[in-house]
């Protein structure tokens, strides 16, 4: 008895924050939300997945957040975006239609509980036409999201790309050095050299894993395309 109520609750979070999940009408047809696995508590910076690994299941957030990112040379990797609760990884979606390894790192960046869908699972939930639709259009947001990424990693300063990263967090960044190059797919020293030229113009203070905007609107200068003068 425990058990069913525990489960019928867990269906109950998941739905309430993925109301696009089919579990009402997969539980009508076959029973099944009850087969769904429990939650695990994960602590913060746990790699979930890495790339070329198998895909095994289809996560989903019910608290925390899950960085993903693609990889590059000399450690560094570029941020693809970050799945909270109610969100849906659609990099672990295109491995399982795909029956692919896995094309980016998935780590926790704060302690996090999530339900990991099994592969059957996630592929009988396709079969339902308002879930597949609904994946497939966040596929067209996320490819969007990727091009105009591209975009600015081929075609704007850096100096560009962190003055916008820092706007819009309000006055007071919360994020170290390292956090804002992985974002932005470089290195920490570039960071901190840039940082340290905004501070020289007065724009922000550097504190420790902490910034004070100062200035933002020389920073959106900045990120509209205005130089940085040395």
């Amino acid at each position: 008895m425990t058990t069913s109520i525990d489960a019928a609750g867990l269906a109950a979070r998941i739905t309430a924050l993925y109301p696009e999940l089919p579990l009402p009408e997969q539980a009508r047809l076959s029973g099944h939300v009850h087969a769904l696995p429990m939650p695990m508590q994960v602590p913060v910076h746990t790699v979930l997945f890495e790339e070329t690994a198998p895909c095994m299941g289809f996560p989903l957030v019910l608290s925390g957040e899950v960085r993903v990112a693609r990889g590059g040379s000399g450690g560094r990797s570029l941020e693809l975006y970050r799945v909270g609760p109610g969100e849906f990884c659609v990099v672990s979606a295109s491995a399982l239609f795909g029956r692919a390894p896995m094309p980016a790192i998935g780590a926790t960046t704060q302690a996090s509980e999530l339900v990991l869908i099994p592969a059957a699972t996630f592929e009988a939930w396709t079969t339902f036409e308002p879930f597949r639709r609904h994946v497939f259009g966040l596929f067209a947001e996320r490819l969007a999201d990727v091009i105009s990424l591209a975009e600015a990693v081929a075609f704007h300063r850096l100096d560009q790309r962190l003055a916008a990263a820092l706007l819009g967090r309000g006055a007071l960044v919360l994020a170290t050095h390292q956090t804002l190059a992985d974002e932005l797919g470089t290195v920490r020293e570039m960071v901190t050299r840039l940082l340290r030229r905004f501070e020289q113009a007065g724009w922000l203070t550097l504190g420790r894993e902490q910034i004070e905007l100062l200035d933002p609107a020389a920073l959106r200068r900045v990120a509209e395309g205005a130089a940085v003068k040395d």
